[in-house]
């Protein structure tokens, strides 16, 4: 009886610790092109992932004003990817159609260039 409650207690152990899911630590550069559109007040990106959300914008700054935006952002995931859209003015991109999927490098920093409503 006692041996089998050790082989129980060793199984559950190995089972709760192998459910961990490594994180890693990940610096994402985006720079997005914006044309055709007059007066931006706000560029953002939403997104799944700390520190994106689906219900507000993380806004990227103006490189050049109505024409190029950046973001440089520091991320803890243990996943391989993330699922994105870009704002302007609070509108989505790609209304109706699928997300975007920013792919995270092998290496410690993601280069992510895009134009806005524009799929490569």
């Amino acid at each position: 009886m006692k041996k089998h409650h050790l082989i129980s207690i060793t199984l559950l152990v190995w089972l709760a610790s192998s459910c961990v899911q490594k994180s890693y630590q990940k610096t994402i550069v985006i720079k997005l092109k914006v044309h055709h559109i007059k007066d931006i007040k706000t560029v953002g990106i939403r997104g799944n992932g700390n520190p994106l959300s689906w219900d507000k914008d993380l806004l990227l700054k103006p490189l050049v004003k109505d024409s190029l935006y950046t973001l440089t952002t520091t991320v803890l995931t243990g996943y391989k990817f993330a699922e994105i859209k870009f704002t302007v003015n609070g509108e989505f991109e790609f209304k109706e159609r699928p997300n975007r999927r920013l792919v995270f490098s092998d290496k410690d920093t993601t280069y992510y260039n895009a134009v806005f409503d524009l799929a490569k």
